[in-house]
């Protein structure tokens, strides 16, 4: 954690006191210890002369009972002393040490000297002047091991004394300059803070702090300098929110009003490009946001489907006018809308009902601008119009499949109760006419009237058929892709093998009414190849060029014959029936490689031809 300027002053001068404290009590411990057991060996160190003469005066002395090995415990007791842990305790382990030095000529003089000189005298016997000197000058060295020992001590002592002296004076010193630290850098930026405290409690904003540094009163003294600065101008500042808060409602409003008037058209005419495109580029205006794009979810695919577009460079595959140029932009124009490349952000709101989503909502806007709360709460609003919307348009166009389905089902029913029993009534009728014997010379013109009017009534009943068939058939499937697959596989069965089968149209391309002609063209051309061209590989694509819609049939089989259709076959002009329905174009023909080819072309009615490659708006 980084402290603050003043807060280090501070902690650096206790610390310094703190350690200055430390190091004083440290090394008097240190002291005290080193000179631990000094007196002792210094009284060790006087005894040894003292018992150096006792030994020299016991030689002398007649003993009562004699005893060799009691002079011999004497000099060992004596030795002991002379190297004991008195001493040895304060002699330091360097061999050039003074004291080192002195302890071991002692030694050494005990040892060689004194001790052979003493263990050869007689006891009782007079002592020798030689004796004598030895043990004085013996004592002599013991004498300045003495003196060493106390001077050693004293400038330990000495040293303490100057250690103490010395943590006083600096612990002074640092308490005075913490003392006049804080006058300078405390007291002093206190008072001028009080005097600006009480000016701004009086409403004057002209008094000024001034204080410089980088500590917590400097930067106190200078929030309080801009606070005094900021405050001229609080009352202008709230000005300027009231007016842009001002705005901003009169924007929504105006978004209310746009999205009120638009929801009218975006209801009536049920086409959800045409009705939201230019209530979605006004509002883009207002909330200075866009470009946004509408995608609707189908259960059937995986990927949402784009449905709406506010700026597109080329027409979007789901015009329904492509005669309108709402949302063509130029290219220059669209690379300065923002983007992910573009330094732009993306907002999702999906569109949704109790229970079910039916799209999403993509809003871009330039990434350096943040979208204020009404204009989210806008954009949500929105959301719950456009699910309303969609959801009625999709309820309106199951509502018209039904009923179409319902008109289909009326009209097969009839016919099959009114013209179907006509028909049927008059095959009796022939059937009992082929049964009369008639002879002569009429017989022949009889029987040729009797097979064209056979000939006509049975066209006439297949295509009644083909009718039925057509007014009865309905797609069972959610949509026309999940219709042919199923049909694909129906016939890949009858085949025996399986049937190529390709198909790009987008979601929602065909009607009801087109989904069914061109399911019962495919499976017409399906049925001509298994059974009447003998194809052992069949192939179907369905593709999607906006805006015609392009179905190819093809089969390897033995082809029509002189590349004409087939006499009497009414599926093929049945088939040219339905793609005149669609307002489109049916070809049926010999492949080069073998085979037929059966290709259907048509704009669907919901859809204008585009007038040109390239327009803009």
């Amino acid at each position: 954690m980084v402290k603050s300027p003043l807060v280090n002053r501070i902690i650096l001068a206790v610390s310094a006191i703190v350690l200055t404290s430390i190091v004083s009590m440290s090394a008097t411990l240190a002291i005290s210890k080193s000179i631990e057991g000094s007196a002792t060996a210094i009284n060790a160190a006087g005894a040894l002369r003292m018992g150096a003469n006792q030994m020299l005066t016991r030689l002398s002395v007649l003993p009562t009972r004699p005893d060799a090995s009691q002079n011999a415990k004497l000099f060992n007791a004596y030795e002991n002393q002379l190297s004991g842990r008195a001493i040895t305790s304060l002699i330091p382990a360097g061999s050039e040490h003074p004291l080192t030095q002195q302890h071991r000529l002692i030694i050494k003089l005990w040892k060689t000297n004194l001790l052979p000189m003493m263990e050869a005298h007689p006891q009782g016997s007079q002592i020798t002047a030689q004796m004598i000197a030895e043990v004085n000058r013996f004592t002599e060295e013991v004498n300045k091991l003495v003196l060493l020992l106390e001077e050693r001590t004293e400038a330990r002592i000495d040293l303490l004394h100057l250690i103490q002296i010395t943590s006083l004076v600096f612990s002074v010193l640092i308490v005075i300059a913490l003392f006049l630290d804080l006058k300078n850098r405390v007291l002093r930026p206190l008072r001028k803070l009080v005097r600006v405290a009480s000016a701004v409690g009086d409403q004057d904003f002209t008094q000024q702090a001034n204080l410089k540094g980088s500590d917590e009163l400097a930067q106190l003294g200078q929030a309080f300098d801009q606070m005094t600065s900021e405050l001229a101008l609080t009352y202008q500042e709230l000005e300027d929110r009231a007016r842009e808060k001002t705005e901003e409602l009169e924007v929504s409003h105006t978004a209310l009003q746009v999205m009120h008037a638009t929801s009218r058209n975006l209801f009536a005419n049920h086409d959800l490009c045409s009705g939201s495109i230019p209530m979605l580029q006004e509002l883009e205006k207002l909330l200075r946001i866009g470009p946004i794009k509408l995608y609707l979810h189908d259960k059937e695919t995986d990927e949402p489907v784009e449905a709406v577009t506010t700026a597109s460079q080329k027409r979007p595959f789901y015009c329904r006018d492509h005669h309108c140029n709402a949302c063509l932009v130029t290219p220059e124009a669209f690379d300065d809308l923002p983007a992910q490349d573009n330094d732009g952000r993306r907002l999702l709101l999906p569109i949704r009902i109790p229970g079910q989503i039916l799209g999403t909502l993509e809003v871009w806007y330039p990434a350096g601008k943040n979208l204020p709360a009404t204009t989210r709460r806008l954009l949500e609003t929105l959301t719950d119009q456009l699910a309303t919307a969609i959801f009625l348009e999709k309820q309106i166009t199951e509502e018209q499949q039904q009923t179409l389905v319902e008109e289909r089902t009326v009209i097969a029913r009839e016919l099959h109760d009114s013209l179907a029993q006509s028909l049927s009534y008059l095959k009796m009728q022939v059937t009992r006419l082929r049964r009369l014997n008639i002879t002569g010379e009429h017989k022949a013109a009889h029987d040729d009237i009797l097979h064209e009017f056979s000939t006509g009534l049975n066209s006439a009943y297949r295509q009644l058929r083909e009718l039925l068939a057509t007014f009865r058939l309905k797609l069972d499937t959610p949509d026309l892709a999940t219709a042919l697959n199923k049909t694909i596989d129906e016939f890949s069965e009858r085949l025996g093998k399986r049937v190529e089968f390709e198909y790009t149209l987008p979601p929602q391309t065909l009607s009801p009414n087109e989904e069914i002609h061109s399911l019962q063209i495919v499976r017409e051309g399906l049925a001509n190849a298994v059974k009447h061209a003998n194809a052992t590989e069949i192939s179907v694509h369905i593709t999607f060029e906006s805006p015609e819609v392009r179905a190819f049939i093809r089969d390897n089989g033995k082809g029509l014959p002189d590349d004409n259709q087939p006499i009497n076959h009414y599926g093929l002009i049945i088939m040219a029936d339905r793609a005149r329905t669609l307002g489109g174009d049916l070809k049926v023909q010999n492949r080069a490689t073998g085979g037929v080819e059966v290709s259907l072309t048509f704009i669907p009615k919901s859809r204008s031809l585009i007038p040109s490659q390239t327009s803009y708006a």
